[in-house]
C-alpha cells in the first residue's frame, strides 16, 4: 500500500528533514569530540593536611578535582625517613592513598615525594613535582640538599640510586652506613641527580647507596656505594629563577623573574662504585665439545681452583687457560683418551662467598658433558667425508677424464689460525695468529718473513712470541717499515696442537700502512695541582667509550700518534698506586676510588694531520665533564601537557578551508 508524507504529522516530517541535514553535514566533515582536558590534576584536600605540624597518622588520603594515576611509582616515589616495611601508595579514582606501617618517629619530619608519578586519568597530564610532607613534632623541617651521583670509573649519571643524609658531627658516625638507616633520603633521576626534601637544619654527610636487600644499610658487596668525604651544612635564602612565559609553541611572550627560596648545597657530587672482592660463586659450567670445558665464576679468583678425579690425574691431563680477571677458566683436556670420554667425573674446590660474606673453600661434585661427544663430532665428519667424496665421484665422471683430484678437507683436522687485527697495521702495531687449540709445538725453522723490495721478497728478522696467557695465541714482531708489503710464511706441520691437529702452509700477504694515512693528537695538561705528574693516565677513546690508546703522562704531556681520522675522546684517571689501572673505592678502609676526569668535547682528528690539545681537567665540575654525544645513560623523557586544542582549532580551520 502506497502511504504519501501528507499522511503523517508535521513533526515527523521536521525530524526526517534535520536528519537528511544532518546527514549531509556528516559528508562535508564530522564534528569532534569536544576540546581536551589540558589542566593537570590539582590537589582540592587532604587528610591530614600537607604540611602539618603534631599529626599521628599512618593513614593519609589525598584528593585531586580529577581522576588519576600513578606512572612508575616504584621508581618515582619516595618515602622519608626510609621505611623498614614498604607503605602502600596507590591511586583509586580520585584519590591517592597511603598506608604507612613502621612506627612513627617522635618529633620527625615525613614526606612522600611524587616526583612527576601523579597524571590525569584520561589525557596523561602531568601534576608536576609534589611532595606531601607532615610532622609527628609541633614544626616541620623544609630544607632541602640536592646534587648528583655519577658512576666513579667513566662518569655516567647513575639513575634510580638512593642518596641519603647521616649527622656530620656523630662520634659514630663512621660506621653508621653499616648499621643504621638513613635520618633523610631521595632517589636519582636519569641524569643521576636527586633532591632531599624535608631535612632539619644541621650538619651532615651524603651517602649513595644501591640498596639490593631493602634493609637501608650498606650490607653487601653487592650493592654499589658512595660517600662524601667533606660535611656540609644546610642554609637557605631568597632568589629568583627565570620563568619562560610562551605565545605558542614556537614564540616566547617574555621571561619573568619568578622569586622562589634557594636551598644549599645544591651541587653535591656524588661517585659512585662497587668494591672490590664481589661474592664468590661458580655461575655454571660447560664443555662445548670433547676437548675443554669452562667454568664461570661470578667474581674474579684469587687462585685457581682445583680440580680432583678418582680416575685421571688433573696435573697432567689439564691445561689452564685464565681470562685477565680470573672469572672464566678454561681447562683443555690434552689427554686425548681422556678427552673422548663422553663424561668426566670430578671434584673442584674454589672460594665461595658464605652467608656471612666470607669466602671459605667449597667442594663440588661434577659430571661435565660435552655438548657435542668425540664420537659424534667423528660420526659428522665421516658423514660429510662422504658426501664430499660422492660430490667429488660425480665431478669426476662429468669431466671425463680431465678432472683434477683434490685433497679430502675432512679426512684429517688442520688448524686454520686468525690473523689479527686483519692483513694491514699501523706502524706502531704487530700483527697476531690466533688457534682454535692451543698449541703444543711451534717449529721457528718453518716460519719466515720477508720484505717486498722491487719484484722481490727479501727475508727480514722477526720474533714470534706465545702469549703468556694462552698457548693459543702468538704475535709477530718486527721493525715494520710504513707503507712497506711483507709476506709471513709457515710450512706445513709449523704448529701443532696438543691433540695432533697441525697447520697446513700458511701463506699471508702483510701490509704497514704509510704515514700518510694517520694523524697524532699531542695532549698537554694544566693544572692539576697536587696530582704527580706520573701518576696521571691519559686514555683515548672511541665513540663508543672506549679505550682506543693510552698513555702515563711525562712532563704533563701525552701523545698519540698513528691514528685514524675520526673523532676522539679523552679520559684520565690518576693512578695513586702506580699498577697501570683504575681501581676502585673500599668503604671500610675510607678509600675513594681513584679519581676520573673527561675532556668535554670531542677530538676531530683528519689524515696527515697533527691535533695539539691542552686540558686543565680539574678546571670544570664533574657533571659538566662527559660529553653528551658518549654519555649512555640519557635523561628521562620530560613529560608535558600537549597542546592538543591548539592542534584541534588548527585542523578544524584547515577542514573549514577545505569546505
Amino acid at each position: 500500500m502506497n502511504v504519501g508524507f501528507k499522511q503523517y504529522p508535521l513533526v515527523f516530517i521536521a525530524a526526517f528533514a534535520l536528519a537528511v541535514g544532518l546527514n549531509a553535514c556528516a559528508s562535508m566533515g564530522s564534528p569532534d569530540g569536544g576540546r581536551y582536558d589540558e589542566e593537570p590534576p590539582r590537589v582540592v584536600s587532604s587528610t591530614p593536611l600537607s604540611g602539618s605540624v603534631n599529626a599521628g597518622v599512618k593513614k593519609i588520603n589525598i584528593r585531586f578535582n580529577e581522576f588519576i594515576k600513578l606512572e612508575n611509582a616504584s621508581e618515582k616515589v619516595i618515602v622519608s625517613p626510609p621505611q623498614s616495611e614498604m607503605p602502600n601508595i596507590s591511586a583509586e579514582g580520585k584519590s591517592v592513598k597511603i598506608t604507612l606501617y613502621d612506627s612513627l618517629r617522635a618529633n620527625t619530619t615525613y614526606t612522600v615525594d611524587f616526583g612527576d608519578a601523579i597524571v590525569d586519568n584520561n589525557e596523561g597530564n602531568p601534576m608536576g613535582k609534589y611532595t606531601f610532607s607532615f610532622s609527628t613534632g609541633p614544626t616541620i623541617d623544609t630544607m632541602e640538599v640536592s646534587g648528583t651521583v655519577l658512576n666513579a670509573e667513566n662518569l655516567e649519571p647513575v639513575k634510580g640510586i638512593l642518596v641519603g643524609l647521616y649527622p656530620a658531627d656523630s662520634t659514630w658516625a663512621d660506621s653508621l652506613f653499616r648499621t643504621q638507616p638513613f635520618l633523610r633520603v631521595g632517589r636519582t633521576n636519569g641524569m643521576g641527580q636527586f633532591s632531599i626534601k624535608g631535612v632539619r637544619p644541621g650538619r651532615y654527610r651524603a651517602h649513595a647507596l644501591q640498596d639490593m636487600d631493602g634493609n637501608n644499610i650498606f650490607s653487601q658487596k653487592a650493592e654499589a656505594l658512595a660517600w662524601d668525604t667533606t660535611a656540609f651544612e644546610t642554609s637557605q635564602r631568597p632568589d629568583l629563577r627565570p620563568d619562560t612565559v610562551w605565545l605558542d609553541t614556537a614564540h616566547i611572550d617574555r621571561i619573568r623573574m619568578v622569586p622562589y627560596i634557594h636551598y644549599f648545597p645544591d651541587n653535591i657530587v656524588l661517585r659512585s662504585f662497587l668494591e672490590e672482592g664481589q661474592d664468590q660463586h661458580l655461575l655454571k659450567h660447560e664443555r662445548k665439545g670433547p676437548y675443554s670445558m669452562t667454568f664461570f665464576f661470578t667474581a674474579p679468583q684469587d687462585s685457581l681452583p682445583r680440580i680432583e678425579a678418582d680416575d685421571f690425574d688433573a696435573g697432567r691431563s689439564l691445561l689452564v687457560e685464565a681470562s685477565a680477571r680470573r672469572d672464566t677458566i678454561t681447562y683443555w683436556i690434552t689427554d686425548t683418551a681422556l678427552a673422548h670420554r663422553d663424561t668426566l667425573q670430578m671434584r673442584i674446590t674454589y672460594p665461595d662467598t658464605d652467608t656471612t660474606g666470607v669466602a671459605v673453600p667449597r667442594t663440588d661434585t661434577l659430571s661435565v658433558v660435552p655438548r657435542m661427544s668425540y664420537a659424534r663430532m667423528r660420526q659428522d665428519l665421516l658423514k660429510k667425508s662422504e658426501e664430499w667424496q660422492k660430490e667429488q665421484d660425480k665431478k669426476r665422471r662429468r669431466a671425463r677424464g680431465k678432472f683434477v683430484e683434490s685433497e679430502n678437507p675432512y679426512a684429517q683436522t688442520f688448524l686454520q689460525p686468525l690473523l689479527r687485527p686483519g692483513a694491514s697495521i699501523a706502524p706502531n702495531g704487530n700483527f697476531t695468529y690466533e688457534f682454535t687449540e692451543p698449541i703444543a709445538r711451534a717449529d721457528s725453522s718453518k716460519l719466515h718473513l720477508s720484505i717486498k723490495k722491487d719484484s722481490l721478497y727479501l727475508p727480514v728478522p722477526f720474533l714470534l712470541l706465545p702469549d703468556p696467557a694462552t698457548k693459543r695465541r702468538f704475535t709477530l714482531y718486527a721493525e715494520w717499515e710504513p707503507g712497506a708489503a711483507y709476506r709471513f710464511e709457515a710450512d706445513s706441520l709449523a704448529f701443532i696442537s696438543y691433540f695432533g691437529h697441525p697447520t697446513r702452509s700458511i701463506v699471508n700477504d702483510l701490509r704497514v700502512r704509510p704515514e700518510d694515512e694517520f694523524g697524532s693528537i699531542f695532549v698537554r695538561l694544566t693544572g692539576g695541582d697536587g696530582d704527580a705528574d706520573t701518576s696521571r693516565v691519559v686514555q683515548l677513546l672511541d665513540s663508543g667509550d672506549k679505550v682506543v690508546a693510552e698513555q702515563r703522562a711525562r712532563d704533563a704531556r701525552a701523545d698519540f700518534f698513528y691514528l685514524k681520522g675520526g673523532k676522539y675522546y679523552l679520559r684520565l684517571f690518576v693512578d695513586r698506586n702506580g699498577n697501570g689501572k683504575w681501581d676502585t673505592g673500599n668503604y671500610d678502609a675510607r678509600q675513594q676510588p681513584e679519581e676520573v676526569f673527561y675532556f668535554p668535547q670531542p677530538i676531530p682528528l683528519k689524515e696527515r694531520f697533527d691535533v695539539e690539545q691542552s686540558w686543565d681537567y680539574r678546571a670544570i665540575p664533574l657533571t659538566q665533564q662527559k660529553p653528551t654525544a658518549i654519555t649512555k645513560q640519557k635523561a628521562d623523557k620530560q613529560k608535558s601537557i600537549r597542546a592538543r586544542n591548539r592542534e584541534r582549532d588548527e585542523e578544524m580551520k584547515r577542514n573549514s578551508k577545505k569546505r
